[in-house]
C-alpha cells in the first residue's frame, strides 16, 4: 500500500447519541446533520418547536467536520456579510449557548499577497466591505511579522482582520445537535429521509428508512446531497460538488496563532496545537451528469475560478449516474447506500501546500503530517447559500449550498432558517439567499475581486 494511503483518515466528529424513541409527529423535520441542519434544529427547539433532526450517517460526518475551521468575515461576498456578522456574534457566546466547547478563538485571519497586483486585488474588496465597518486593514513589514512571526520579507503585503477567528469542525455541529436534544428535539442518526409527502399541495410529512413522520414543515439541509433530494421532489436546485483536500500537521511549539491563506497554501491552528493545512488553489470539480445539467449556470464562476479549479473525469461520473436513478419511498434510497461521503484526497495538492508552507514559514520545516482527508463542498452558481422557503411547495425550506463558507456562517444561517420557518422577523434580509433567484430570469452572478 502506498504511504499516502496510510494517511487517509477522515476526522471523527464528536459523538451524538441517537434519540431512542422514534417520533411519529413533529412540527418540523430537519434533513441533514451538518452544521446548518444542527444549527437550525437548535434554534427551532430553543423556541419550543417540536423538531426532529434526521441524519443518514453521523452528525457532522461530511464537510462540516472536514473544512478548514475558519470563522471569517474577510473576503466574503458583501451580500453574505450581514449574516456573517450575526453569525460571528453567535460564535462568541456559542460555548455558553450549547454548554459545550466548540473551540472558538478570535485569532485573526491573514490573506498573504506575493505581488502588488494581488495586493491591489485583495484591497479592492475593502470598498465592498466599507459599509460594514470591519477592522480589516492592509499590513506589511514589521506589522506582518508581528502577526505571522517568521514570515520574512517574501510578501508584497497582506490583508488582515484581527477579529476573525477559528473553531473546531469536529466539535461544533455535534455540540449544536446535543443542545437541540437538551431542548427537547429528537436527533435520529443512521436514519435517512427518502422523501417528503404532501397533502393538498403542502408538506404533510417525510418518509424515513425507519418509517413516516408527519409534520408541517421540512428543512432540507443536506449539503452535497441537497440537489439530489430536491430532484426527487421535481425541483431543480443548481448545485455541484467540489472536492477539497486537507491534512493535519502534528503540534508545533512555535507555529503562528493567526490563520492564513497564501499562494498554494492555507493553515489554521488546531485546538491540540497542530494545524490543518490545505491548498486553496487546487480544488477538483469532477465531471458528473449534473455538470451537464447545470453547466451553463456555472460558467460565470468557472471563468473567475478556473486557475484554482481542476476539472476531472473519472469514476465519480458512474457513481453519481447510479445514485441519481429514481427511487420510490418504499425502497432503499441513495442516502442509505452511501452513509458518508468519504472521497480520497488529492495528495499532490496536499504535498504542494506543505512544501509551500515550509518554504515561507521555517516553523513548518520538517512538520509531520499525521493524516489527510477530503470533503465535498456544495457549491452554487453564485457561491451564495440558499436559505429560503420554496414558493412552489408550502412548508418546504432549503438551507444548503454554502459553497465552502458554511462552517463560519452556520450558526447564523440556522437562526435565520428558524426565523423563516416560524414566520418571525428574520435575523437579516434573506432576499440574497432566496431559492427562486435561480429561476426568476435574472441569472445569479458571483462577485469578482474577492
Amino acid at each position: 500500500m502506498p504511504e499516502a494511503d496510510t494517511l487517509w483518515q477522515a476526522p471523527v466528529p464528536a459523538a451524538v447519541r441517537s434519540t431512542e424513541s422514534f417520533p411519529a409527529r413533529a412540527d418540523v423535520v430537519v434533513v441533514g446533520g451538518g452544521i446548518a441542519g444542527a444549527s437550525t434544529a437548535f434554534w427551532l427547539s430553543r423556541r419550543g418547536i417540536r423538531t426532529v433532526l434526521c441524519e443518514k450517517g453521523v452528525v457532522g460526518g461530511e464537510q462540516s467536520s472536514r473544512n478548514w475551521g475558519w470563522v471569517r468575515k474577510m473576503g466574503r461576498d458583501p451580500r453574505e456579510l450581514p449574516l456573517m456578522l450575526e453569525s460571528e456574534r453567535i460564535w462568541r457566546d456559542l460555548d455558553k449557548l450549547v454548554e459545550a466547547d466548540v473551540g472558538y478563538r478570535r485569532s485573526g485571519v491573514v490573506y498573504l499577497c506575493d505581488s502588488q497586483d494581488e495586493l491591489e486585488r485583495r484591497e479592492s474588496w475593502l470598498t465592498h466591505a466599507e459599509p460594514f465597518q470591519l477592522d480589516t486593514k492592509v499590513i506589511g513589514g514589521a506589522q506582518l511579522e508581528a502577526v505571522l512571526p517568521g514570515s520574512g520579507d517574501a510578501w508584497a503585503g497582506a490583508l488582515y482582520t484581527e477579529s476573525d477567528g477559528r473553531g473546531e469542525p469536529q466539535l461544533a455541529a455535534p455540540a449544536l445537535a446535543r443542545a437541540a436534544q437538551d431542548n427537547g428535539a429528537s436527533v435520529l442518526t443512521q436514519c435517512a429521509v427518502r422523501g417528503v409527502e404532501t397533502t393538498a399541495g403542502r408538506i404533510s410529512g417525510v418518509v424515513t428508512e425507519r418509517g413516516g413522520i408527519s409534520c408541517d414543515a421540512v428543512v432540507v439541509a443536506g449539503g452535497a446531497w441537497s440537489s439530489l433530494f430536491c430532484k426527487r421532489q421535481g425541483m431543480r436546485l443548481p448545485q455541484l460538488k467540489v472536492l477539497a483536500s486537507v491534512t493535519r500537521v502534528e503540534p508545533l511549539h512555535e507555529g503562528p496563532e493567526a490563520a492564513a491563506l497564501g499562494p498554494g497554501f492555507a493553515f489554521r491552528r488546531r485546538q491540540d496545537g497542530g494545524y490543518s493545512v490545505a491548498n486553496g488553489s487546487a480544488n477538483i470539480a469532477d465531471i458528473v451528469p449534473d455538470s451537464f445539467r447545470f453547466g451553463l449556470e456555472f460558467l460565470p464562476v468557472l471563468r473567475i475560478e478556473w486557475r484554482h479549479l481542476k476539472l476531472r473525469f473519472g469514476r465519480r461520473f458512474i457513481d453519481e449516474l447510479r445514485l441519481g436513478r429514481p427511487w420510490s419511498l418504499d425502497e432503499i434510497s441513495p442516502f442509505e447506500r452511501v452513509r458518508v461521503l468519504n472521497p480520497y484526497p488529492d495528495d499532490s495538492a496536499v504535498e504542494s501546500a506543505l512544501s509551500g508552507l515550509a518554504r515561507f514559514f521555517p516553523a513548518f520545516k520538517g512538520a509531520k503530517s499525521s493524516n489527510r482527508w477530503a470533503g465535498l463542498i456544495d457549491a452554487t452558481p453564485d457561491a451564495l447559500p440558499v436559505i429560503s422557503a420554496v414558493d412552489a411547495l408550502d412548508g418546504l425550506f432549503l438551507c444548503t449550498g454554502f459553497s465552502g463558507h458554511g462552517f463560519g456562517i452556520g450558526p447564523g444561517a440556522g437562526r435565520l432558517m428558524a426565523d423563516l420557518v416560524v414566520g418571525e422577523a428574520p435575523l437579516v434580509d434573506p432576499s440574497p439567499f432566496r431559492f427562486e433567484r435561480f429561476s426568476d430570469g435574472r441569472p445569479p452572478m458571483p462577485m469578482t475581486g474577492l
